[in-house]
């Protein structure tokens, strides 16, 4: 007798996780645009500046030197020392170059990171909302996402009390974003200070997201990483492409213990390898050069907040937290859902993706129910339109 049981195709873990919300709705926009559908976009999570010339320029010259061959993996010892001294100077930190890796992006760091260091079965603590990935990238590696509310009341705020609550002997990792993704909410400094020593002391490693740490609007920015006496258990997930506009770079990078970062070298080695030579270039230009171009961002995305939430204060029933970074707001819908015979936060994002022509990224996305992101790096004339065409579209339910 034979065994008619059709194989298995696909491994458990790929089963573990979804496509990502955002890109997933980039894709549905994509689809309405090629049909002639006229939309405007708050979905992308992406400045709306292009790559500053003086970056464009050294990736150019790369190429122009022919500087288009493998590199170490862990990235060129001079772009590393970019990195170390780059945050060095902002923050006071004390990281040598054996303790920096250069990845396609912040998101290859995290991944990468989170693959190192998690066993199946392993705690780690993600406050909500979140974004998209962190979930599944744990999940994919076998760990045991332990959701850390917070308060709407209090714009989303984590605290080192709430942290310490949240921790169990199980708890392998803490996942901290500030200013964070999709709220902007920022976690104070001295709570940083009590989450770095708490997750020092208990042997914790904490790993902190800090793809948008330069766009901080409550003051100077703070990095974990200047909390030197705890760098045993701090990784920090940088990341050139909100900082600089180089979001299609790829370019990121991770700072951690030299063990940690000679483990991410070494699945680095079987998985990318470097990234891309002449990006690196790019990033030492970047990252080495004026940073003008950082501040002047960070102006014109306070500008466009306070802009949006005026806008926003304009529709009935919308309420939304003033985000303290980061360049989105997360406005709370939850009065229209259960109007027009919508049911959920995604439902109302689809429809008004196809009926009323914009684009946002829903609030299950990012673990919550009642909230849409919008992300606001577009003209002001665009934001006019689209939250115009929100608002059209969320009274006639």
């Amino acid at each position: 007798m034979t065994n008619s049981a059709a194989p298995k195709t696909f491994a458990d873990r790929i089963g573990r996780i979804e496509v990502s919300a955002t890109m997933a709705v980039a894709a549905e926009a994509a689809k309405l645009r090629a049909q002639g559908a006229s939309l405007v976009d708050f979905g992308a999570g992406e400045p709306h500046f292009p790559t500053p010339r003086h970056i464009k320029d050294a990736a150019i010259a790369a190429i122009e030197a022919n500087f288009t061959r493998y590199t170490v993996v862990p990235g060129i010892p001079d772009v590393r020392k970019a990195i170390i001294d780059r945050h060095a100077a902002d923050f006071g930190s004390d990281y040598s170059i054996d303790e920096a890796i250069f990845t396609a992006g912040g998101k290859l760091a995290l991944f990468n990171t989170l693959q190192i260091l998690i066993e199946h079965g392993d705690e780690v603590i993600l406050p909500v909302p979140y974004w998209v990935s962190f979930k599944d990238i744990i999940q994919y590696a076998g760990g045991k996402v332990v959701f850390l509310e917070t308060e709407e009341s209090e714009s989303f705020r984590i605290t080192a009390d709430a942290i310490e609550k949240a921790i169990t002997p199980k708890t392998k990792a803490i996942i901290l974003n500030s200013p964070s993704n999709p709220a902007g909410s920022v976690v104070s400094a001295e709570d940083l200070e009590r989450i770095v020593t708490l997750a020092h002391q208990r042997g914790i490693y904490l790993l902190l997201d800090e793809c948008y740490v330069y766009l901080n609007y409550e003051g100077k920015p703070v990095s974990g990483g200047s909390f030197t006496f705890a760098k045993d258990h701090i990784i920090v997930l940088g990341s050139l492409s909100k900082t600089y506009s180089m979001t299609g770079w790829r370019a990121g990078y991770a700072l951690g213990p030299k063990a940690v970062v000679a483990n991410l070298s070494k699945l680095q080695s079987q998985s990318t390898s470097n990234a891309t030579s002449f990006v690196q270039k790019g990033a030492i230009a970047a990252l080495a050069g004026s940073q003008q171009c950082v501040e002047e961002f960070r102006a014109e995305f306070i500008t466009l907040r306070d802009y949006m939430l005026a806008k926003l204060a304009e529709i009935p029933d919308v309420t939304c937290t003033k985000p303290g970074g980061a360049f989105y707001v997360y406005p709370n819908i939850g009065a229209y859902i259960g109007r027009g015979g919508i049911k959920s936060a995604t439902e109302l994002a689809t429809r008004l993706l196809h009926e009323g022509h914009v684009v946002t990224v829903p609030g299950e996305a990012f673990g919550t129910a009642s909230h849409v992101r919008l992300s606001y790096p577009v003209t002001k004339e665009n934001i006019d339109e689209g939250v115009r065409r929100m608002k059209d579209f969320l009274l006639k339910l």
